[in-house]
């Protein structure tokens, strides 16, 4: 090698240039073009946002509407939660709004009745059952039904059954107890074919010790039809290519739903058990007073219906408003508690990290 040749190669190290197998530089000229880039890139964030703008203007204006309902209906009322330290009276001023500068200022008095009440704690107690209930039998449900219509092999099929077990979703909480009355209750069908045949009818809509299980069913035969369609939705977005390389593997197809297809569910089963638990505390309004003069408030009282019953129906709208800013910041609490440990478990949750 001459030494004219040594003096080049290192000029040429130094000026940045290629090796022959065309990877990228190193050293001084390395870094400058990684400051380079990242100048660029910087420069497009600025422009960015503006680009964006312009290009999602449309769905920009199309989302107003919404998020001014959201404002109206969600946000604004929020600031009613003033009431809760006070003794609100809205009969202090022909509107309700300017009475809550009236109404005289408590304190934490209604929080102090709150905690004091056993009532209170008895319905805190029920909430947590029915909510654990919810979550050990509904909460798979959806998933399990999800499976079943996915491995229909033919469509039109596939269609019936999906229809079929989302229609009652549609149903109204009345109708829906009024159906489980027409089977389950005392003049149901139950009774009457156990009253043909020589025994004694039973009403499983009165009996407080099976309502739990009883309220639990309700849901499930009304809303698991909607928690199918997210999961199909889900299951849509797997490939058919990684079912075709298991089978070609050998995977059964257990091992292809264990393997493939609870993977591709397990983003959205998170999700949604994160908003779930968010939801712990509501575990159905409607529904529970619709049945409570029935099974007695021992075995239907909920925080909702406590909320309604000695707060909204008594007129007593700072106890009801601080019995609800409660569930509020314990729910709160919950999806918080949730999401990280959905985190923790490597998932994205309600948001990210």
């Amino acid at each position: 090698m001459s030494h004219s040749t040594v003096p080049r190669s290192r000029a040429g190290a130094k000026a940045g240039k290629r090796s022959p197998d065309g990877s990228p530089p190193d050293g001084a000229s390395a870094r400058a073009t990684r400051r380079a880039r990242k100048s660029a890139g910087q420069d497009a964030g600025k422009l960015g946002f503006r680009l964006r703008f312009r290009r999602d203007r449309t769905l920009i204006l199309m989302t107003l509407p919404a998020i001014a309902l959201i404002l109206v209906f969600t946000y604004i009322p929020v600031l009613g939660n003033v009431v809760a330290f006070q003794d609100y009276d809205p009969y202090l001023s022909d509107n309700g709004f300017v009475a809550m500068f009236e109404s005289p200022w408590i304190g934490l008095e209604n929080f102090q009745r709150i905690f004091a009440d056993s009532a209170f704690w008895h319905a805190v107690q029920n909430t947590f059952v029915l909510f654990f209930l919810q979550l050990v039998l509904y909460f798979p449900i959806p998933v399990l039904l999800a499976l079943l219509i996915n491995s229909v092999v033919r469509p039109r099929v596939r269609a019936v059954a999906q229809a079929v077990m989302y229609l009652p979703h549609f149903f109204s909480w009345v109708l829906v107890v009024t159906v489980f009355q027409q089977i389950f209750g005392g003049a149901g069908i139950i009774a009457q074919t156990l009253r043909q045949h020589g025994h004694q009818g039973i009403d499983l809509m009165t009996d407080p010790g099976i309502f739990k299980f009883l309220v639990t069913a309700e849901g499930v035969w009304k809303d698991a039809g909607w928690g199918i369609i997210v999961f199909l939705a889900a299951l849509s977005a797997v490939s058919p290519d990684l079912y075709e390389a298991a089978a070609m593997d050998g995977a059964g197809r257990r091992r292809r739903m264990w393997h493939i297809t609870l993977p591709a569910l397990r983003p959205v089963i998170a999700l949604l058990l994160v908003l779930r638990v968010g939801d712990a505390l509501t575990v159905g309004f409607e529904q529970l007073l619709l049945q409570r003069d029935s099974v007695g408030p021992g075995a239907s009282e909920v925080l909702d219906t406590y909320v309604w019953w000695n707060g909204i129906r008594n007129q007593d709208f700072g106890y009801a408003a601080a019995a609800g800013l409660v569930k509020g910041v314990v729910g709160l609490g919950l999806v918080l508690t949730a999401n990280k440990v959905a985190h923790l478990m490597g998932e994205q949750g309600v948001y990210k990290k």
